[in-house]
C-alpha cells in the first residue's frame, strides 16, 4: 500500500521558511520521480515542483523558482520542500505526489498534506 506522510508545515511570516518533509512507503521510491503540490484555499491542486529518482535534476513551476528547492534522500525513502521567502500566496496546504502510469492510466497518490501559512 502507498503511504505518504507530509509535515513540517506551520504559520510563518512573509519572507520566512519552512522545511516539509514526506515519507514514504509501499513503493519503489529510490527509482520514481517525486513531486510537490498545492491546494491553495478555495482553489485546486497547483504542481510546484518535481525532481527525478536519482535527485540529479529538478523542475519548478515559475511562482516558486529561485525561493523553493526541492530534495531527496532515498536512503531514507524521505522528500524534502525547503520553502524561502515565502509570501502570503504560498498559503496551501501542501502534499507531496508519487504519480503511476498503469496500462495508459494515471493514478496519483498524495498524503493528507500538511498545511502553510504565510501571515503577519
Amino acid at each position: 500500500e502507498v503511504q505518504l506522510v507530509e509535515s513540517g508545515g506551520g504559520l510563518v511570516q512573509p519572507g520566512g521558511s519552512l522545511r516539509l518533509s514526506c515519507v514514504a512507503s509501499g513503493f519503489p521510491f529510490s527509482n520514481s520521480n517525486m513531486n510537490w503540490v498545492r491546494r491553495p484555499p478555495g482553489k485546486g491542486l497547483e504542481w510546484i515542483t518535481s525532481i527525478h529518482s536519482s535527485g540529479g535534476s529538478a523542475e519548478y513551476a515559475d511562482s516558486v523558482k529561485g525561493r523553493f528547492t526541492i530534495s531527496r534522500d532515498n536512503a531514507k525513502n524521505m522528500l524534502y520542500l525547503q520553502l524561502n521567502s515565502l509570501q502570503t500566496e504560498d498559503t496551501a496546504t501542501y502534499y507531496c505526489q508519487y504519480s503511476v502510469e498503469i496500462y495508459g492510466k494515471r493514478t496519483d497518490y498524495r498524503g493528507q498534506g500538511t498545511q502553510v501559512t504565510v501571515s503577519s
